[in-house]
């Protein structure tokens, strides 16, 4: 099964504990964006305001005793994309999400799938497919085990550092 617009946002918010997700992508391409990475590429902060929809529904999760979280695997140099999203990391960790950071620059993947994800209490797993060039193609529903994003997801959680604790090390 195919998620696409509301659909996909029910599905998320159907979620009864947490929403967790392993990003693997140095570039996303997404039309949503473009306005916001111009402003970014012009040298505008990413204020507040342009996180608000995510970071209130971030905060409503977190009123209803829910959890996000996230790791996501980088190698540097950063892409521009990069620099954008940790940009906007720093609002999802004020409101509440668990923002984590792998960096592959100086070790080997330990064994991590190229496959971004999200797994939704620990039980149901929502393939996040896309191009080579970071265009997503859709979010693509599990039919089949989630045992092993299970296991991905502690062995993510287990090597990496959280966002604010990452940029700090490295001076950002």
């Amino acid at each position: 099964m195919l998620l696409d617009g509301s659909d996909w946002r029910k599905y998320f918010d159907a979620m009864e504990r947490d929403a967790w997700r392993l990003e693997t992508h140095p570039v996303c391409t997404m039309p949503q964006e473009e306005e916001a990475i111009r402003r970014f590429r012009a040298g505008e902060p990413v204020t507040a305001a342009d996180t608000a929809a995510w970071t209130e529904r971030l905060e409503g999760y977190r009123r209803t005793g829910r959890t996000v979280g996230r790791v996501h695997v980088i190698t540097r140099p950063l892409t521009e994309y990069l620099r954008f999203e940790f940009a906007h990391y720093r609002h999802n960790v004020g409101a509440g999400e668990d923002v984590r950071i792998l960096d592959l620059t100086d070790q080997e993947n330990p064994g991590l799938p190229g496959q971004d994800f999200w797994i939704f209490d620990d039980s149901r797993v929502v393939l996040m497919n896309y191009r080579s060039d970071g265009t997503q193609i859709n979010r693509e529903v599990l039919d089949g085990d989630p045992r092993p994003y299970l296991e991905w997801k502690q062995l993510a959680l287990a090597r990496s550092v959280p966002f604010l604790e990452y940029v700090e090390s490295m001076g950002e």
